[in-house]
């Protein structure tokens, strides 16, 4: 199956701006988008910041099919993330500074203005077996049903979005708080203002 142009380019901007900004390794990671009952998504093994048309493979949304063979490993974890939640778009991204953060911290809580504008919080999980697909299958979208992303611990962000550019920015928005609040964290002084315990932001 040939992949519309359009979609390839969204891939593949998206694609080179997560391994471009360290969000991902050459392979690591995860792209995909849901059309009506068909998940278009990035081939298993392909370089997520190197993608060709080819590397864009399209799967039946509720059963398995010849798609699927090829498709990443964690095409499970988005089939259910669009079965169980609002999402038409899923990144995956070993973002560090929520991989960091998630090994120390049960939540990351955002405190710079935008993070809590935007975020407020950013929910860790545990996995038995971080890296699985199964097992985040199954605790990943219940999450997802009322967060943007979630962080799985020591692993990396699931985010989603109405499109791959929304779902991107529900990555590297969490990924710039938790940077600010790891660099704060070893300043080790208090904060001049805790935005994170403010509650009114409809005058920001």
């Amino acid at each position: 199956m040939v992949i519309d142009e359009s979609i390839y380019k969204v891939f593949d901007k998206v694609g080179k701006h997560l391994v471009s900004q360290g969000l991902n390794t050459s392979h690591s990671g995860n792209i995909s988008i849901r059309s009506g009952g068909r998940i278009i998504i990035k081939k298993r093994s392909a370089m997520l910041g190197n993608l060709e048309p080819e590397d864009i493979i399209e799967c039946a949304l509720e059963e398995e099919d010849s798609g699927a063979l090829l498709a990443s490993t964690e095409l499970g974890v988005h089939r259910q993330i669009y079965l169980q939640t609002d999402a038409m778009a899923v990144v995956h991204a070993h973002a560090p500074f929520c991989t960091i953060l998630s090994m120390v911290e049960d939540e990351i809580t955002c405190i710079d203005a935008e993070g809590v504008f935007m975020y407020k919080k950013i929910p860790v999980i545990e996995l038995d077996v971080p890296a699985g697909a199964s097992e985040a299958a199954e605790k990943v979208p219940p999450v997802l049903r009322n967060y943007p992303c979630v962080v799985v611990r020591s692993h990396g962000v699931f985010a989603k979005g109405m499109t791959l550019e929304d779902a991107l920015q529900n990555v590297t928005g969490p990924e710039q708080s938790a940077r600010i609040r790891y660099y704060t964290m070893l300043l080790g002084k208090p904060l001049k203002r805790d935005y994170s315990k403010e509650k009114d932001f409809s005058d920001w």
